[in-house]
Order: C-alpha cells, then structure tokens, then sequence
C-alpha cells in the first residue's frame, strides 16, 4: 500500500493568501505495476479548483468547470490540442519510468513518476512567479525554480536528468518561453472566464461538534468560498492558533475544523472565530454546551453535520488517486 502513504501528502494547510493572486497548476501523473487504474492521469486546477481533466483510458481532454467550455470561442481546437499534448507526456512519462527504475536498481513493483507545473499572477502588482517539481515513487525527485533558474536535486539519481536538461540549449529556451509568456497568458485567459465563479464569496455553515463527552470539542465549518481562510479558538480575547488543513467538498466549496481540549467548567471563556478573505466581519461561535452536536449515534445514522465530514473526505480521496499527489508547493521560495 506504498501509494496510499504518499497520496496523503495532498492534504495541504493554508492559512490565507493575497485574495488577487491567481494560481495554475498541472499535474501529471504516470503509473506502472498499478492494476485497475489509469496508466496517465492529467488535471488542471485555476486556484486550486479543478477545471479540466484527461485520462489514459477515455484518451480525452474535458473540461471540469462549466466556464471553461468557453475557451473553444476563441481557441476551437484547444481539446483536441490538450488531448495530443497529455498523449505525447504520457509517452515521455512511461519511457522515464523505465529509466529510473534501472536508475534506482528496481525490478517490478509499483512505480510513480509525477510532475507539477505551473504559475501565480498577481492581479494587483502584475508580479508572475513559476514552479515546477517532478517526484518518483511519493519522492521529490528533482525541482526547477523559474526565478533564479536553478535547479534543486534531492537525490543522486537526478543528477543526470538536471545536467541533460540543464545543458540543453532547446529546452531551456522553451521553458523560459512557458514560464515567462504561455503559463500566465493561459492564466490569465482562464480567470476572464471563471472570475464571477472563482472571485466568489461563500459564507460557512459553522458548528460545534463533540462524538464523545471526553472527546476534543470541533469547530467545524462547511461550505465556504474561497478556500483563504482562517479559524481558530479564542479565551478570553486571546487567540489560540494551531494547523488547520483546509478540505474540499464534493460542490467545490472546502469545510476545515479546529478543535479544543477544555474542561467543562471553562467553557464559557471560548469562542470559535471564523475569518474569510472577502468578507469583513469575523463569524463567532460562542462555546455553549447547547451549541454542542454530538455524533455519538453516527455509527448507526450520518447526522447532517457528519455528511459534510464524510463527503469532503470521500471527495479528497477522490482527488487523491487522479492526483496521486505529493505536492507541497512552498510559495516563499518558488519551489513549490
């Protein structure tokens, strides 16, 4: 179950970032030895929502967004072109497979090589940084960093891959062209497309949750847009902060938690605070023991504060497996 230990690298925690900055990524992903599962899996995602999707078995480009079939008024053949494109990858994927498996001294098994490309646009300075990483068997495997084209190599085995390409003329040219002109003009086309959509703002539904009387209390909010946000407990007006991984729901929307470990008696000196980027007032949940659902019977029925639980993370593990991901893009300094 090797796969399954990297794909929970996915879970990532943000904690808020400017509301004009504007993100593409691509993720590519290429298996061996893996049964009942795409060969290649490709999916786009315009600010960490998904909006198109491509797989070995349907061998199609589609789009993942509504507001996305709009790309075809201007470019009429841009599927069909993505399509072609994550075919000629796959190829490149599968032949670099077998490469490294000689590299690494392997023999059958399952094997992942993955890569996430892509950039960030900044609507309010015009500021465009890049980010590319490549990752073998839930590894890092080698990084790029567009900025100061320097390339980081965690392992050996990479060496000969950073000097190929770091020494070809060719490639160095076209990938300053896709980082410096095609990422972000393709950006920038997606957001006029989706900006009433992604610009959107979507209020939570917060609640106080509890399975057991000895368990920690939750602070469980479900249904916000975007996914900039902050929440955390507060005593007596001071904050009490910890790391908050924020999920996707199955609708697009993303739900987080936050919990508490207080007695009882004390409970009348905290509060859950709620803050979305876009919106201007803090939403407070007040810690009240008649506030409190429980989910004691859950095992017998999903309340309604479960379902959202049990959506989102069936969804993440969905994500997951097309993503198989095991990206932490470190956005300060340009890796990923």
């Amino acid at each position: 179950m090797k796969v399954l230990v990297f794909l929970l690298l996915l879970g990532i925690s943000r904690q808020g970032a400017a509301a004009v900055t504007h993100s593409l990524k691509h993720f590519y992903t290429a298996t061996s030895g893996v049964p009942n599962f795409p060969e290649f899996v490709a999916v786009g995602l315009i600010d960490e929502v998904q909006v198109f999707h491509y797989n070995s078995n349907t061998r199609r480009a589609e789009p993942s967004q509504d507001w996305m079939s709009r790309v075809t008024e201007e470019y009429p053949n841009f599927w069909e072109g993505k399509a072609r494109n994550c075919k000629d990858t796959q190829q490149t994927f599968i032949a670099t497979i077998d490469i490294l498996k000689k590299r690494f001294n392997q023999i059958g098994g399952v094997h992942v090589f993955q890569r996430m490309v892509g950039c960030e646009w900044d609507e309010e300075t015009g500021e465009v940084n890049g980010f590319t990483q490549w990752g073998y068997d839930g590894k890092d495997f080698i990084s790029f960093v567009p900025k100061t084209e320097t390339w980081i190599v965690p392992t050996p085995q990479a060496n000969i891959t950073r000097k190929n390409w770091a020494t070809n003329k060719n490639y160095m040219a076209q990938t300053r062209t896709y980082f410096r002109q095609i990422c972000p003009d393709w950006l920038k086309t997606f957001v006029s497309y989706g900006r009433s959509s992604l610009l959107r703002t979507d209020l939570p539904s917060v609640s106080l949750l509890q399975k057991t009387p000895s368990s920690p209390i939750s602070c469980h909010a479900t249904g916000f847009y975007p996914d900039r946000a902050k929440m955390f407990w507060r005593k007596d007006g001071e904050e009490l902060h910890e790391d908050v991984k924020i999920l996707p729901n199955n609708d697009g929307s993303f739900q987080m938690s936050v919990d508490l470990n207080a007695p009882p008696e004390n409970w009348g000196k905290y509060e859950c605070v709620f803050q979305l980027s876009g919106w201007k007032d803090d939403i407070i949940t007040k810690l009240d023991k008649t506030n409190i659902r429980t989910n004691r019977n859950a095992e017998e029925k999903p309340t309604n504060i479960t379902l959202p639980i049990i959506a989102g993370v069936l969804f993440l593990l969905l994500v997951l497996f097309v993503v198989i991901g095991f990206i932490t893009y470190k956005k300060k300094n340009g890796v990923l």
